[in-house]
């Protein structure tokens, strides 16, 4: 973690090392991609050209590479890079990623990452999908379901890594931002992850994403936990 900052609010324990934002890289390691690299490659074409933005330790990664998608995955930890097979890597924070004229057919940002707590963040966040997508090129987000932070607590099992993951609590800490606690039991180990979340209606959600230049094209999954955006003309 040499060069990194911890975030407030930002926090995990757990066997391993730990990323400054609370992610254990040994549990996304184990924890399984579930359907996110169908929803993602079922709007792309064969071998389209993907920016991944915070790729972890290769958990959809890897399943994308494996469809034949061309693959530039960035994270800003080193220690999950690390992990990470069969893509090209950059390590740099999203906000401040350069690749010069480098446009792509489609940038994934998963990971709830849309859900930042800070305004400034959030805006980097999408100014660097609307840098990178090439004009004719999509943008894939994946947003919190609307009753994430309040049917709680709650779990589900991960049957394909043989882990239950909880959401124990989302206990607001002003501004709109929760501060949400979640922990994964496997049978040789467990980890907890504590961070911070802002929760946007659609239309917030939505207008965020106008005032970076993109435009919702549609909801992918029934629950609109997955969208997917198109480019504004600039």
């Amino acid at each position: 973690m040499s060069g990194e900052l911890v975030r407030e609010g930002h926090s995990g324990t757990g066997p391993g090392p730990v990323t400054p934002d609370g992610c254990a890289v040994e549990l996304y390691t184990r924890l399984s991609a579930g359907t996110e690299p169908d929803v993602i490659g079922s709007v792309l074409r064969p071998g389209a050209s993907v920016l991944e933005l915070g790729c972890g330790a290769g958990r959809v990664t890897h399943p994308l590479v494996a469809q034949g998608l061309q693959v530039t995955a960035v994270d800003e930890s080193e220690q999950m890079l690390e992990r990470v097979r069969g893509a090209r890597t950059v390590r740099s924070p999203i906000e401040a990623l350069d690749l010069g004229e480098e446009r792509f057919d489609a940038v994934v940002l998963g990971s709830f990452l849309v859900h930042t707590s800070d305004h400034r963040v959030r805006e980097g966040l999408l100014a660097t999908c609307r840098r990178y997508v090439k004009d004719d090129g999509v943008v894939l987000i994946q947003r919190e379901g609307a009753d994430y932070h309040s049917d709680l607590p709650r779990e589900r099992e991960d049957r394909a890594a043989g882990c239950t993951i909880r959401i124990l609590s989302a206990e607001p800490v002003g501004d709109g931002v929760d501060e949400v606690r979640a922990e994964y039991v496997f049978e040789d180990a467990r980890w907890t992850q504590t961070f911070r979340s802002r929760a946007l209606s659609v239309e917030r959600f939505e207008a965020c994403l106008g005032e970076a230049g993109l435009l919702v094209d549609r909801y992918l999954t029934p629950d609109g936990t997955w969208v997917l955006a198109r480019p504004e003309a600039l």
